[in-house]
């Protein structure tokens, strides 16, 4: 009832507020600012193997250039959101767009080592996690209700898309120039954001004054901080390990400290009473999920087309795009369908698509003819878009207006955490049935725990053993090939088993009428 009282106050303060005529010019800049941002999600995924070669970067450095950014970024997306609920959330975006440029500006210009880019990647982390959350309230404050759901539609196709074009662009980046690139490219981008926002976005924050939950902030950093922490690294140290174990135990503690204190203060910083609503809690449910599901597809298949299809970083990135090409109509007309068919169906059927996808793309081979995969993708994306603009609307329609930035932030850590988690399963998968089934030459033994720690080690000692005259360095490339294929089948099939529960739970528990959902 908290949560209805609130919204029902909020549409009383805003009644007599007109909406602007260039909102959909707003949402342009909102979304050039959104795409930056997922841009430096994975656009360095593909420069990595030359900036290695550049900075003398080992493996635990490298993981730490792709870590600092999600886990900043992830960690402070509340607290963030939260700044710009207090504050303003105009200015909590050109600060991050401008935070974000200097940090990419000062690599592409000055970083000699892999500990100055691990650092950079952290302070663009942040800029990040002040940019995304207000891209999606500033949405939700100058869009009327029945245009809402488009335009978050839009919003999320955006988003989705942004991860595969970044892939494209590092890949283009890399080829042509160099991995200084991959950073330079955001300056150009975020001055015309800053500019055109600086005349068009309206100011808005929450006009009731709340104070700041400072202590809730600090928890929340903490909780989420450690909780990425501990799923990124499990793959690495092994999720029994000591260190992932004390990250899990302190994410715990603190997270239970954190819902403690919100239920006890009384501005919180998240209002617990949000998650009462089916819409908000389920809409978080098949976000977490479908981003899983996307981030784990997406990471595999670089690999995929690059070492076992043998293609450059930016054919492989081609390849990839039925996946937004398909994501994109899916999201922007997905509100169409849920007039007609109801949220519910049209969540549980993009999700069931992504499913069936999935299992399709567990039947390929070394030799599947592409098109045969194309049409994975086309699956997946399709699917993707009918679920993550609903879901994100059923999230955003449950919270006021006063704390769209919490409510956004609250999303954005829901795809942040399940992407995450969707690598590090996916990837854990992987590795193991990729060990489990590679068979390592005679000639090879001395190099089994290199050829069995990673895939591209192995295709790159399969490549010497024969440029030294070893034929036995073509059986290591094949079985490596065939191996990998398997393990990334595997993955498939967990994710795909992943998505049909989140079918499930939404079909099941998500109300035809998220603005009833306390009632339900």
């Amino acid at each position: 009832m908290l949560t209805k009282l609130a919204r029902s106050m909020d549409m009383i303060q805003t009644e007599s507020v007109s909406y602007p005529k260039n909102r959909w010019y707003i949402l342009a800049i909102l979304n050039l600012g959104l795409i930056i941002v997922m841009l430096n999600n994975l656009t360095l995924n593909v420069a990595l193997p030359e900036l290695s070669t550049d900075l003398n970067a080992d493996n635990s450095e490298l993981q730490w250039i792709m870590d600092s950014y999600v886990l900043v970024f992830g960690g402070t997306l509340l607290l963030m959101g939260a700044l710009g609920d207090r504050f303003g959330r105009k200015g909590t975006l050109h600060i991050g767009l401008v935070i974000i440029g200097i940090f990419s500006a000062w690599t592409a210009f000055f970083a000699e080592t892999s500990n100055q880019v691990i650092f950079a990647r952290a302070g663009m982390g942040l800029g990040a996690a002040l940019v995304m959350p207000s891209t999606l309230s500033v949405v939700l404050v100058v869009f009327p209700e029945d245009e809402r759901g488009k335009a978050i539609g839009i919003w999320a196709a955006m988003a989705g898309i942004g991860g595969p074009i970044g892939i494209l662009v590092g890949g283009w980046a890399v080829e042509n120039y160099d991995w200084q690139m991959v950073f330079l490219i955001n300056v150009p981008f975020i001055i015309v954001a800053l500019i055109s926002g600086f005349f068009i976005i309206p100011k808005s924050k929450d006009e009731t004054g709340r104070p700041l939950d400072i202590i809730g902030a600090i928890l929340s950093v903490i909780s989420l901080g450690f909780l990425l922490y501990a799923i990124i690294e499990g793959p690495n140290f092994g999720w029994a390990s000591s260190e992932v174990l004390l990250s899990l135990f302190i994410a715990i503690i603190s997270g239970s400290v954190f819902l403690y204190w919100e239920n006890r203060i009384e501005h919180p910083l998240l209002p617990l009473e949000f998650f009462r609503g089916k819409g908000f809690t389920i809409g978080l449910i098949a976000i977490s999920f479908t981003m899983f599901v996307m981030l784990s597809f997406i990471f595999m298949q670089m690999l995929h087309f690059q070492l076992v299809r043998e293609m450059s970083p930016f054919t492989a990135a081609l390849k990839a795009l039925p996946l937004p090409v398909a994501l994109l109509p899916a999201a922007t007309n997905s509100d169409k369908l849920v007039e007609k068919f109801g949220r519910p169906n049209v969540i549980s059927t993009g999700i069931l698509l992504i499913a069936s996808g999935l299992l399709l793309f567990s039947l390929i081979e070394i030799d599947t003819n592409y098109w045969y995969i194309a049409t994975t993708f086309v699956l997946i994306g399709g699917g993707m878009g009918l679920t993550m603009a609903p879901s994100t609307t059923a999230v955003m329609d449950s919270v006021p207006e006063s704390k769209a930035g919490v409510g956004s932030a609250t999303n954005d850590a829901s795809r942040e955490v399940g992407g995450a988690l969707g690598i590090a399963v996916g990837g854990s998968v992987l590795n193991q049935i990729y060990q489990s089934s590679i068979k390592i030459p005679d000639s090879a033994l001395g190099d089994s725990n290199t050829i069995e720690g990673s895939f591209p080690s192995a295709i790159n000692v399969g490549k010497q053993m024969i440029a030294d005259g070893n034929m036995e360095g073509a059986e290591l490339i094949a079985s490596a090939k065939e191996a990998f294929l398997d393990g990334m089948i595997a993955a498939c099939l967990v994710a795909a088993c992943v998505a049909i529960i989140a079918a499930i739970i939404v079909k099941w528990k998500l109300p035809k009428d998220d603005l009833l959902s306390d009632e339900n």
